[in-house]
């Protein structure tokens, strides 16, 4: 009884020495988690931006169809309109550089941007790319402005606390707070395949495009660029261009690029899943197997075949298409990395160095002019730069169809068709196609080949 007594008492002395520890915060500073500091250094860097464009009106099919003439004549024909976009931006430089997201200022006629400080400049588009969503702005008399450094996206876990800075609908400069939620998010949800996004629960509305999701050391972590909601406002899934992808695009920007260039992989890649590795004989589902492989991929030329199981880029983790293209963007054209691939369960390396896609043969784009169904073609040589731009087979060759209009939008074609064979003529170049529409016949016979099928057309001119 005494020794249990003894017990009971040591138990109270020790609750009561974790209670004493336990006190009530004594300081405004230990009440009190406030992000004014981290909001003080970042704030100053992000701006408001208003954006016009000219919207052309689209003429009626029937315009010129005499038939309709007076009533065209009596109501005229649509005019052109000017559509008004609002977002956000990050200042990059302190000589005026804004990065922002396509969807904000593309096509733009007229930018307005606005600081923190409310001084406003104008801005004019240095380099915009609509598949990334990023543009470069310069601001046309700036200069001592505040400019935000950026975070290497391989220092970002999930968990970090992070604030989403903007401009939502347009009432002012916001912050919103989170956490960043995911990484090596691909878009196919959003509707961009290609792209590869940083997931955050900070709340982001519209009007927050292109503004800055930040750590608590107030470095871009990436530029907010879109949610996923059924509502239209946030539902705590936003997404962030990675501040990697980002600085390559502002060194293509500074370097007077008039286009933002890839590096072409010349590949087609598939994650491999549970099923996969173990067809492929592998302990864990990881990495990405290449399912299609250009002769003159850079991958093929370091060594790499068709069923090999690409695992990582740089040292950095592949487990999908989108996670190999994002790191190959942030190296750049002119470096090599080193690739780390599965073959016969066996770990291999190579050096695969990064290249543009090469642009032989010429493409010669020519737009057909010629009456008759291939009228208002616009076609070209197929080569890796139209494989990678428009997403074709890595075994396509031949004459693809790039855009359409007039006669031949009105009986069907459409871009990424590959015209195949003409009035019984075989199509390999674009003279093939120019020669073929000069031919008279009574009924046109033309073959395509479209999502991997043939298709056969018969037209009576």
């Amino acid at each position: 009884m005494p020794r249990m007594l003894a017990l009971v008492v040591a138990l109270i002395l020790a609750s009561g020495a974790s209670l004493a520890e336990t006190r009530v915060p004594a300081t405004d500073g230990e009440i009190r988690l406030s992000f004014a500091p981290v909001v003080k250094i970042s704030a100053p860097s992000v701006v408001n931006i208003y954006a016009r464009r000219v919207v052309a009106a689209q003429a009626s099919p029937f315009a010129n169809d005499p038939f309709f003439s007076d009533f065209f004549k009596n109501f005229g024909q649509p005019t052109d309109r000017v559509q008004s976009s609002l977002g956000s931006g990050v200042v990059l430089s302190s000589d005026g550089l804004v990065v922002s997201n396509y969807h904000v200022v593309g096509g733009a006629t007229a930018i307005r941007v606005s600081l923190a400080d409310r001084r406003e400049f104008d801005a004019e588009v240095l380099l915009a790319d609509e598949q990334s969503d990023l543009a470069v702005l310069r601001l046309k008399g700036a200069s001592g402005l505040a400019a935000m450094p950026l975070r290497p996206s391989d220092q970002i876990e999930v968990g970090d606390l992070v604030l989403a800075i903007g401009n939502p609908f347009g009432v002012g400069q916001t912050v919103s707070s989170g956490i960043i939620s995911g990484l090596a998010r691909s878009g196919g949800a959003l509707g961009n395949a290609r792209a590869y996004f940083i997931q955050t629960d900070a709340p982001i509305n519209p009007g927050n495009s292109g503004g800055a999701l930040v750590d608590m050391t107030g470095a871009l972590v990436g530029i907010n660029t879109s949610i996923l909601t059924r509502s239209g406002g946030s539902n705590g899934i936003g997404f962030a261009i990675p501040a990697d992808l980002v600085a390559a695009f502002l060194k293509q920007a500074r370097a007077g690029n008039t286009s933002f260039v890839r590096p072409w992989a010349g590949l087609i890649g598939q994650s491999v899943d549970s099923n996969l590795a173990e067809g492929f004989d592998l302990a864990l589902p990881e990495g990405m197997v290449i399912v299609d492989l250009h002769s003159e991929s850079p991958f093929a030329q370091a060594g790499l075949a068709v069923g090999d199981v690409i695992v990582s880029f740089a040292s950095r983790p592949v487990n999908g298409p989108q996670e190999m293209l994002h790191h190959m963007s942030v190296a750049g054209i002119g470096a090599d990395a080193d690739v780390t691939y599965l073959r016969d369960s066996t770990r291999r390396t190579a050096r695969v160095a990064m290249i543009a896609p090469p642009e032989i043969p010429a493409r010669d784009t020519t737009e057909i002019t010629d009456s008759g169904p291939l009228q208002g073609l616009i076609v070209a040589r197929i080569n890796p730069g139209v494989i990678a731009e428009m997403n074709l087979s890595m075994q396509a060759f031949g004459v693809v169809v790039v855009s359409v209009k007039g006669f031949a939008a009105q009986i069907g074609f459409q871009p990424g068709d590959i015209l195949t064979e003409v009035n019984d003529r075989a199509i390999a170049t674009v003279r093939d196609v120019r020669r073929a529409a000069t031919d008279r016949p009574k009924v046109w016979s033309i073959s395509i080949e479209r999502g991997g099928q043939t298709l056969s057309m018969r037209f009576r001119i």
